[in-house]
């Protein structure tokens, strides 16, 4: 499986690649939400890890440009953000995300359930 993680943090990025690849996840990173649609399009990962607050462009802005692209919206995203306010979660969902994982209160093992849960659910 072959995981983006668009997360303009740098710690969270190496944090995040580390635990997956070391559970056998091939993991491409990017650091705002630009360079997240450009490696979405250019090589299409199995599923997106997306923060919400980035520079450039953030996840809200991520998300709507996803459901504009048959190709794109085939793609599970899930949100890893500490946003965690409930019409934060809700407007995310209407854009098309797949689900939501508050990186506030990270644990890994829920992680690895809730991206099995969605992929499973292709």
């Amino acid at each position: 499986m072959k995981i983006l993680i668009v997360e303009d943090d740098k710690f969270f990025q190496k944090f995040y690649s580390t635990k997956l690849q070391e559970n056998k996840v091939e993991v491409e990173v990017a650091g705002d939400g630009q360079e997240g649609l450009m490696k979405m399009r250019n090589s299409p990962p199995d599923l997106v890890l997306l923060d919400m607050i980035m520079p450039k462009m953030d996840g809200f802005a991520v998300l709507a440009a996803r459901s504009q692209d048959e190709n794109l919206k085939k793609i599970p995203v899930i949100i890893f953000s500490t946003l965690g306010q409930e019409k934060d979660v809700e407007n995310a969902q209407k854009l098309g995300a797949n689900g939501y994982i508050n990186k506030g209160f990270f644990d890994f093992n829920s992680m690895v359930a809730k991206i099995n849960q969605v992929m499973s659910s292709r």
